[in-house]
């Protein structure tokens, strides 16, 4: 088992057999060619004279036994059978092999016979299906590994060594391979590595080729690795021992002799020098094993392989044994000096630069299948590893590189494996070498950051650093600390940008970039749960369920996360004073409410960062519960298989060891019980450790202590610790190791703080292996983002502050881009996982870049802009991202709002920036609409004067500069000027700046909210009045889009409007003069009520009532803008008059169009808004009714235009009477009687408001105008039967409408010449009036006559006819003639009703006696003609008496 698995290229060998049958004429030309090799060796060795004698037998010359056997062979050749693969290669192979192996050849004859044997190689005769293939490779291997031979010249020599490499190559790379055993490749492999150290002294072609031929060697071998079984049956079991050496490793010198004259010492190629390599560093399998012989490596002991298992066909032995020799070259170093005629410097990069290379080609090849072989990947865990992380501080960039190159592999291959080894080597080299604390130069800073770049451009590196390190309680903040060094790295504090910088910033943004790249793989939680304890359990050692499926490690390790963040803080606390801090982290219940000591142990043994001297203090404490501390505290350490000195060390490492001797004791104590629990192999009772233990503290201050004099030796301290051992003594070997690794190396009782790793001792590794087998399992992580939250949360601010401060001090444009890159991807993660606040911190930092905010001081900006690439960049990213993540912006709207203002006061803005979307369509559908509003509402009139107006757009800009002023003549614009207006022309566009606002409709509520709220912050104009024109055209322009957005989001009005409108009233109120900012204010006012109406029937009252802003306009400024308000409110009305249901919003209308009845320009729009309201009905509606009503009377009485409209607002009011007679009909046939019966009562009600509207108007001067209405009036009271109006409505009609009316009549008859001149023709209008009086009461005679008031109305109405008839005035004849007639017959009409009768009933209420009573004053003759059967005569006593009673 443990061997090869057969090629596949074999396997095509095996079942097609075609075994190398070969025809005959190849047959020929392998025959010719052998015997052309033959002629050859035999030729080069005649040329010396011991080859061309012959030696003497006896009578027999017999030749030489080596040119015997070639020419044997040449015989022989040529008569062998037809079938080549019966033939055993050792026939042809056997006297070329002898050359080899001979003493007695010199350099060009044995390089002639290794010529041959490489040819026939690599000829591909040999296969697996040649006879005794297996012995005639191990006969090559071992005779060419075997080489012997005189150096005659160093060029020679060095040419038999290259051709023995190539030979040895050959036999590995042939497809006979397959049957090498184990022994022969690690002989290979051997050799080979001999003649590469030897060449050190040779040329450097032989060096270049033995390293080229040992890399192709570990190649082949370790190519092979996939295909070997995944067992390990194959190890020596425990008592098997064997005292055979292997043959073929022979450890003196067996390449090349003596030269030929004898006189210079043997030239041994292979064996190196004691001083250089001890005999173990190159011998692969060269010692025997037995019980005494397994190596001890950090406290495990490693079993060589067996004997008969290293003569199998090669396989996984060969291959652990090579990988442990490459391991232990990088010991070399270490336990050795330099060699002889080399320098210190060559030697220490030479030797492990060159074992790196092999294990890293090793490792490429092994790959993942490294963690199937238990051996193999144990090497890389203990031995490798922890030389990496030696050779990681080395002088050497060349090695530093190829470690962190190593690493890399490791990561890409094993990292599942090797969680602490890259904690150990990422603290230990790459921290401490980028951070200077190694006081590293240049070139190596530069190297680990180019490692750790590599490593951040694995996608997954830092998320699982993340999850497996910063999320584990006991390890370091691996990905933390790597983040900050990376921000921290790419400041230039104080100095250019270099290319560390830019180094360190690729790193972080390649780090930044993989979240990017995640955000759109799924399982991105923007609602992640609150992590909180709700009650104390234990957690130090509990592991996931399953590391397997992300929705159970994900939780676990945030949870994790969170648990270890609280601890830090529970570490300052207790750093402060450690019974707050414990009580702190029982309150965050971390610790539970009782302390016990295990827990409390638990924090104070895995707990990063507390102070040592303060631990030290409380577990060296007397108290009971502080010894019980102590003991769990020793609990927590694994002293298995562990030398005492080395426990010691790691137990002291913890925490700051007491002065005190009591403590000291205690301490020790609880060190020696542990400790004896775990590893009692020699010592016979835990009093032994103790005693131990104490005299090695007492050893290490005595070896240490620059007091003490006269030191220790190592026979006093023997001597002290005689009979401790249960009366015995400790074996002289053991204390004798114990007290030199103390001289060595000093424990240190006062540990320092904080550090994860300040430097991997053998202590410290040899711990960190015990906690890989209880640490947990590696989480692998995908390419989804589960943590990118947590992980950018804690690194966002200082990249966003290492990316500014590269950006800003960089200058070229690929840096640029970079960094951009970096700002793009940073906008998309904080946009992802709703860091608001984060992305707020990016724009604000981007605007400065921009240059826009910054103060004007260059004489043409827009110039400057364009040459300037980096503010083009940065300008061009603010809006991308404004556009592309606008949902989670907040405050930083501000900042990019002042970047767009600056754009517009410089002209660059697009024309149509503040348009909203329906704004096309309605230019589109109306050209002529709005025109004369343009001019009034554009935001850039307002110019002061002597001030040249400021062209809108780019393009206007443009012109200035082509522009010539006549004053002061300039030059035509150069071509860097055009390009630099190009590209700023460009860049604007790039921009999309109108986007912003035309599609805020997608923004969400929050961003939508606090964008409108940086537009009302930037355009809140100073209140003193002392606004500049620039500050006048910024509100301007700030409205512009606030009116934009408000009327792109009618869906969301009721986020936006109250902010809206408090803006707006601001300005309204505030402005006392007609300017730009108020006719913003007011026509966007109007235009969001005609938008918005139609879609939010639920706001129409709040929209409406806005309106009343307008009405509290001052009044110059009312005036000035009537016109057009007048017009927007007529397209408000018509648009929505449908829409429009409350008498609120109607009241705010009818109060507008009523303003405008007297305004010259606005009073033809409002007219026709109203009547569009009031004709036919078509809009009229109880709510709007008193309002319209009110409005239609305002223009009646209108002097302004003429009288015919005035006469049509009449017949507006008196046709309304139609809409009040079908509410009724409606009322009746459709409402419930409740309902109807207070509808009705509406309605009477609004009969009443018509006919006193009426009533007013019949007072105008003008003649048309009052006797239209008298006769509209004389209609609304009589026609409205259908109505039925209440009867004891009917008194208060006539008191408040008829009455009225004719008494203000009466009063304005009888006037002046003026009045008379005012009221022409007012005689027709009392007999118009006295008319309407006669039909009203007749027409509701019997409504008016079952009314309790009737005797008081008809007194009162005789009352007025009587003081018609009293009038003075002109032209009266007619109204003489009319009172009499009308009043008689309202009498006859009252009789003929039954209404007015004789009666004897006196006083009261009697209607007969109070009309005579009236009538006989007037006309005496009256009773006698409607009444001529009654004596006049016959009542008169009881009047008198009646009217004496009164």
């Amino acid at each position: 088992m443990g061997r090869l698995k057969p090629q596949p290229s074999i396997k095509a060998i095996e079942e097609e057999r075609e075994d190398f049958e070969v025809n005959s004429s190849t047959k020929a030309a392998l025959q010719c060619m052998i015997n052309s090799e033959i002629g050859a060796m035999l030729a080069i060795m005649r040329r010396n004279v011991r080859w061309g004698g012959r030696y003497v037998s006896g009578d027999d010359q017999l030749e030489h036994s080596l040119i015997q056997s070639l020419k044997t062979l040449r015989r022989q050749i040529f008569s062998w059978p037809q079938d080549w693969q019966s033939v055993n290669p050792v026939m042809y192979l056997q006297p070329f092999l002898d050359v080899v192996r001979s003493d007695e050849t010199g350099a060009p004859i044995t390089g002639a016979a290794l010529q041959s044997i490489y040819k026939i190689l690599t000829l591909d005769i040999l296969n697996v299906n040649t006879v005794n293939i297996e012995g005639a490779m191990h006969l090559v291997v071992d005779a060419v590994t075997s080489c012997r031979f005189e150096i005659t010249d160093p060029i020679s020599e060095e040419v038999v060594l290259i051709k023995i490499l190539q030979v040895l190559l050959a036999c590995l790379k042939g497809k006979a391979s397959v049957v090498l055993s184990n022994e022969h490749v690690c002989t290979i492999v051997n050799t080979c590595f001999r003649i590469v150290h030897q060449a050190g002294t040779k040329g450097e072609l032989l060096q270049r080729i033995a390293r080229h031929t040992m890399n192709e060697l570990i190649r082949c071998i370790f190519s092979h690795l996939p295909d070997v079984d995944h067992t390990e049956k194959s190890l020596v079991k425990g008592g098997n021992s064997f005292k055979n050496k292997i043959p073929g490793f022979d450890s003196d010198c067996n390449i090349g002799k003596s030269t030929e004259n004898g006189s210079g010492p043997p030239d041994c190629v292979g064996q190196l020098s004691s001083e250089v390599l001890n005999s173990s560093s190159y011998g692969l399998v060269s010692r025997p094993i037995d019980e005494n012989n397994s190596r001890i490596e950090n406290g495990k002991y490693m079993l060589p392989y067996d004997v008969h298992l290293m003569a199998e066909p090669h396989g996984l032995p060969c291959m652990v044994e090579i990988f442990h020799f490459l391991c232990s070259l990088l010991n070399v170093v270490e336990h050795n000096g330099t060699g002889s005629g080399a320098n210190s410097i060559a030697f220490d990069e030479d030797i492990p630069l060159f074992a790196l290379d092999l294990i890293n080609t090793a490792i490429e090849l092994g790959g993942v299948v490294i963690r199937h072989h238990p051996r193999l990947l144990s090497l890389v865990q203990d031995e490798l590893f922890q030389n990496l992380i030696q050779f990681g501080l080395s002088m050497s960039p060349l090695i530093l590189s190829t470690v962190c190159s190593i690493v890399l592999n490791l990561y890409q291959h094993l990292r599942t494996e090797l969680k602490l080894q890259l904690e150990a080597f990422f603290a230990c080299v790459i921290l401490k070498l980028t951070q200077s604390r190694y006081d590293a130069s240049y070139q190596q800073q530069e190297v680990a950051m180019e490692a750790l770049v590599d490593f951040c451009r694995q996608k997954t590196f830092m998320v699982e650093m993340f999850a497996n390190l910063d999320c584990d309680i006991t390890c370091g903040n691996v990905f933390e600390e790597l983040a900050n060094l990376l921000s921290k790295s790419a400041f230039p504090v104080n100095c250019p940008l270099s290319s560390m910088h830019i180094l360190a910033l690729d790193g972080l943004i390649a780090v930044i970039q993989g979240m990017a790249e995640r955000i759109g793989n799924g399982s991105v939680s923007s609602e992640l749960n609150p992590l909180n304890l709700v009650e104390y359990t234990p957690f130090w050692m509990v592991k996931c369920e399953n590391y397997g499926d992300f929705e159970h490690w994900v939780p676990f390790v945030r949870k994790r996360k969170y648990i270890k963040r609280r601890l830090m803080i529970g570490a300052d606390h207790f750093n402060r004073e450690p019974k707050k801090g414990l009580e702190f982290l029982q309150g965050t219940h971390l610790l539970p409410e009782k302390l016990d000591p295990q827990s409390v142990a638990c924090f104070f043994r895995y707990t990063a960062g507390l102070d040592k001297n303060l631990v030290g203090d409380f577990l060296g404490n007397h108290d009971e519960f502080c010894v019980q501390v102590l003991h769990e505290f020793a609990k927590t350490f694994d002293f298995q298989d562990m030398n005492l000195d080395i426990a010691l060390r790691l137990f002291l490492e913890t925490f700051r060891l007491p002065g005190e001797s009591q403590k000291i004791q205690r301490v020790l104590e609880a060190f020696s019980e542990r400790y004896y629990e775990q590893s009692p192999q020699i010592l016979a009772n835990k009093d032994a450790a103790l005693l131990l233990s104490y005299s090695l503290i007492m050893l290490n201050t005595d070896q240490h202590n620059v007091q003490v004099r006269k030191k220790m030796t190592e026979d006093d301290f023997i001597r002290n610790n005689r009979h401790i051992n249960g009366g015995n003594d400790l074996p002289r070997e053991f204390l004798s190791e114990l007290y030199h690794s103390i001289c060595k190396n000093e424990i240190k009782t006062t540990p320092e703080q904080g550090a994860v790793f300040s430097e991997m001792t053998p202590s410290r590794w040899i711990d960190l292996l015990h906690k890989s087998k209880k640490t947990s399992p590696y989480i692998v992580t995908d390419s989804k983002a589960y943590l990118d939250h947590d992980m950018f949360a804690i690194m966002s601010g200082p990249t966003i502050a290492a990316i500014s401060v590269v950006f800003d001090h960089a200058e070229y444009e690929d840096v640029y881009q970079t960094c951009i890159d970096g700002f793009l991807a940073v906008a998309k993660i904080s946009a992802c996982h709703h860091l608001e606040d984060v992305l707020d911190d990016l724009v604000v930092s981007l605007c400065k870049f921009t240059t826009l905010l910054n103060p004007l001081s260059v004489e043409e900006p827009v110039l400057a802009f364009g040459d300037d690439a980096k503010a083009r960049l940065a300008t061009v990213t603010v809006f991308t991202i404004a556009n592309r993540y606008g949902d989670f912006i907040r405050t930083g709207w501000r900042n990019i709002l002042d970047c767009i203002l600056r754009l517009h006061k410089l002209g660059l803005l697009p024309a149509r920036v503040a348009s909203d979307a329906a704004d096309d369509s309605e230019m589109s559908s109306d050209p002529g609409h709005g025109k004369p509003l343009t001019n009034l509402m554009s935001s850039t009139h307002v110019q002061t004067a002597g001030t040249p107006r400021r062209s809108s757009g780019l393009m206007g800009r443009f012109s200035q500069l082509l522009s010539l002023d006549t004053e002061e003549p300039r030059s035509h614009p150069t071509e860097q000027q055009l390009a630099a207006h190009q590209r700023t022309l460009q860049t604007i566009q790039k921009c999309h700046v109108d986007s912003i606002f035309t599609e805020s409709k997608f923004l969400q509520a929050d961003s939508l909210l606090q964008l409108a709220r940086a537009l009302i912050w930037a355009g809140a104009r100073p209140q003193n009045g002392n606004a500049s024109p620039e500050d006048e055209d910024t509100a301007v322009f700030c409205l512009e889009l606030l009116i934009a957005i408000t009327l792109n989001n009618r869906d969301r009005i009721g986020l936006l409007w109250p902010g809206v409108y408090d803006h707006i009233a601001n300005i309204v109120q505030s402005t006392i003069i007609a300017c730009a900012l108020v006719e913003k204010a007011v026509f966007g006012l109007l235009r969001i009520c005609q938008r918005l109406l139609p879609y939010k029937e639920n706001l129409a009252d709040e929209l409406l009532i806005s309106l009343q802003l307008v009405l509290k306009l001052d009044a110059r400024v009312a005036d000035q803008y009537c016109d057009q308000i007048t017009r927007e409110v007529n397209r408000l009305v018509k648009a929505n008059a449908t829409h429009i249901r409350s008498s609120v919003g109607w009241r705010n209308i009818g109060s507008l169009l009523s303003i405008t009845a007297r305004h010259p320009d606005a009073s033809e729009s409002g007219f026709e808004a109203l009547s569009f309201i009031m004709a036919d009905g078509a809009h009229l509606s109880p709510a709007n009714f008193v309002f319209c009503i009110d409005a239609a009377k305002q223009f009646a009485e209108s002097r302004i235009g003429q009288a015919n409209r005035s006469v049509h607002a009449v017949d507006l009011m008196a046709g309304s009477s139609a809409s009040l007679i079908q509410w009724a009909k409606d009322a009746r046939e459709a409402m419930a009687e409740a309902e109807s019966e207070k509808l009705f009562q509406d309605i009477g009600d609004m009969w009443l408001r018509l006919v006193q509207a009426l009533r007013k108007v019949c007072l105008d001067q003008r003649e048309e105008v009052r006797n239209h209405a008298l006769l509209s009036l004389q209609t609304c009271l009589t026609g409205m039967d259908e109505i039925h109006v209440p009867v004891g409505l009917w008194p208060q009609c006539f008191d408040m409408v008829v009455f009225s009316l004719l008494d203000d009549l009466a009063d304005i008859a009888p006037g002046n010449a003026q009045t008379q001149k005012e009221y022409r023709n007012i005689e027709g209008t009392l007999v118009l009036s006295l008319k309407l009086l006669h039909k009203v009461f007749l027409h509701r005679l019997r409504e008016l006559s079952e009314s309790p008031e009737f005797c008081k109305l008809w007194r009162n109405m005789i009352s007025r006819i009587e003081k018609f008839m009293k009038l003075k005035a002109k032209k009266t004849e007619k109204l003489q003639e009319l009172v009499p007639e009308l009043l008689k017959n309202t009498l006859v009409v009252m009789k003929t009703k039954g209404i007015l009768t004789p009666t004897t009933t006196l006083g009261g209420d009697n209607v007969w006696e109070q009309t005579w009573l009236s009538v006989n004053k007037i006309f005496p003759s009256m009773q006698s003609e409607v009444f001529p059967n009654e004596d006049p005569r016959s009542n008169q006593p009881e009047l008198t008496k009646s009217r004496t009673q009164k």
